[in-house]
């Protein structure tokens, strides 16, 4: 039986098993959005309002779930606009696939409408880019590109579409489920860490990275709580452990406490668990020597392209994380508590600020939060000084998730706060937004309303873009330029789009404000 290659990528979408898709319509894939026209049940297309949004939703969904996030955009400037979400899941190392419309085949290299080469615009971008020049090979690469965006260190896959080649006709069959691969430790090498590890006398555990499950979170908590290592997360990953247990001494991020900065320079060993060494855990690469460092690292990574790549390792494991704590735990026979209790101290000092300026302080309002948000709670951000509230002053419990983005992008919290509504309605999603930062992404409040998905935002209003106010007044003393906003009634603006909205304009204020939205969410 022949059917269209728009008829076919559907199908091999709903034989990996996608019921949920995020997209900005076009003319260049219209072959697919007719396809999706009798599967309305199966897999819904969430239509956003911008491209970014299509992007940055795709990539948490991709983060939260585990399965790669899915979006469409149509070519040219669909594609650049969303080109903002790619770079943010490889940052994040989550699992994503972004279809693009593309011109005829026959129209190439002629600059014609909306023409761009995908291969060089998202080469540096992305883990792969290909385009699907013959619809009888739509099975073929669609089960690749699942299998690169969730195999190793997940990430990103681009994929364009040409217009004429979704109107073929074909005969091929959906692609069979792809089942991820899981790179197994060599237990030479395990054995080589635990020796190193049993003999530590200041040891350091750092987490971070994508490609996380319940099941690795178990067994990495298996492993803290028999030896009672200090743990610390890379930039955005708080939610890998129970902050509110005995092990969590801070994230390894911008502004990073001196307890936290102290313990690294002196860590005799350092497990880094499934990490990149950024700039950002790493201070600059200065909290490391540059190629050998001082203390003695244990990298375990799922991607062997992250292993070497700038610290040389004592012990060099790839694997994926689950399946090297489980082999390692059972080896590990000291118990750290006497170093630990000292660190841990230090770090509770952090979650105690000094009263800031201003009627609005948010350190107890992320103090109130702490104690009044669901166990199961989603936090979302988008990047500014903001998010140093909630990155620092909230303590993620066990089963609560937290979507950030490590690219530093402004504007991903909201599409990030109705993916994750998109993938559990019943479940609290709060999102952080600075005033700056939600104006990237408004306009995502239609696509929230017609999708009748409701996070509570919080919009951090001190009509700045603050992070670069405050360089700026570091840099160029009494010179401000180009870093004050105006803003609209954001009460007013929620009112539209048929949310309600509050001002809150003294700390005190917060809890009934909180309070109400939360039952207008549920």
């Amino acid at each position: 039986m022949n059917i269209t290659g728009g008829e076919l990528l559907v199908k091999c979408l709903l034989e990996q098993g996608v019921n949920t898709a995020f997209g900005v319509p076009g003319e260049s894939y219209l072959a697919v959005l007719d396809a999706l026209y009798d599967v309305p049940n199966q897999l819904k297309l969430i239509t956003n309002r911008h491209e970014s949004g299509t992007s940055f939703a795709a990539e948490a969904y991709g983060k939260l779930t585990g399965k790669p996030g899915i979006a469409f955009v149509t070519r040219g400037p669909g594609a650049t606009n969303a080109s903002i979400g790619v770079h943010t899941a490889m940052q994040n190392s989550s699992p994503m696939i972004l279809f693009v419309g593309q011109i005829g085949r026959d129209m190439r290299e002629r600059e014609a409408f909306q023409e761009i080469d995908y291969k060089a615009f998202f080469g540096t971008v992305a883990k792969w880019v290909t385009e699907i020049d013959n619809a009888d090979r739509i099975p073929e690469l669609i089960g690749r590109a699942f299998q690169v965006a969730t195999s190793g260190r997940p990430g990103p896959v681009v994929i364009a579409l040409p217009e004429d080649m979704l109107t073929d006709t074909t005969e091929a069959q959906p692609c069979r489920t792809i089942k991820p691969f899981r790179p197994a430790p060599d237990m030479r090498a395990v054995h080589q860490a635990a020796d190193l590890l049993n003999a530590a006398k200041k040891p350091l555990l750092v987490v971070g990275g994508g490609g996380w499950t319940d099941e690795s979170r178990v067994s990495l908590n298996a492993l803290v709580q028999k030896i009672n290592i200090p743990v610390a997360t890379a930039f955005r990953s708080q939610d890998l452990i129970d902050n509110c247990g005995p092990h969590f001494i801070g994230d390894a991020s911008f502004g990073m406490p001196a307890h936290l900065r102290d313990t690294i320079l002196k860590a005799d060993v350092v497990i880094a668990l499934n990490v990149r060494f950024g700039e950002i855990l790493t201070d600059g690469w200065s909290l490391f020597d540059v190629p050998n460092p001082k203390q003695q690292i244990i990298h375990c990574h799922c991607s062997e392209g992250e292993i070497n790549k700038i610290y040389q390792s004592e012990v060099a494991i790839h694997s994926e994380q689950e399946l090297f704590l489980n082999a390692i735990t059972p080896l590990l026979t000291s118990d750290y508590r006497n170093i630990l209790k000292p660190i841990k101290a230090a770090h509770e000092t952090v979650l105690s600020p000094k009263p800031a300026h201003g009627a609005v302080d948010m350190a107890p309002i992320c103090s109130h939060l702490r104690d009044v948000l669901d166990d199961d709670a989603i936090i979302t951000n988008g990047a500014g000084n903001f998010a140093i509230w909630s990155g620092r002053f909230l303590k993620f419990r066990k089963n609560q998730r937290l979507l950030g983005p490590q690219s530093g992008a402004m504007g991903a919290g909201l599409p990030a706060a109705l993916a994750a509504k998109a993938v559990d309605p019943a479940r609290q999603v709060v999102c952080f937004a600075g005033d700056g930062d939600f104006q990237m992404s408004s306009q995502e409040l239609g696509t929230m309303l017609q999708n009748g998905l409701q996070p509570i935002i919080l919009v951090l209003n001190n009509g700045l873009y603050g992070t670069i106010r405050l360089h700026q007044d570091k840099r160029y003393v009494g010179r401000p330029s180009g870093t004050e906003l105006v803003n609209p009634d954001f009460v007013q603006l929620a009112k539209a789009y048929g949310f309600w909205g509050a001002r809150v304009e003294k700390t005190e204020e917060f809890a009934v404000a909180f309070a109400t939205a939360t039952t207008k969410t549920n």
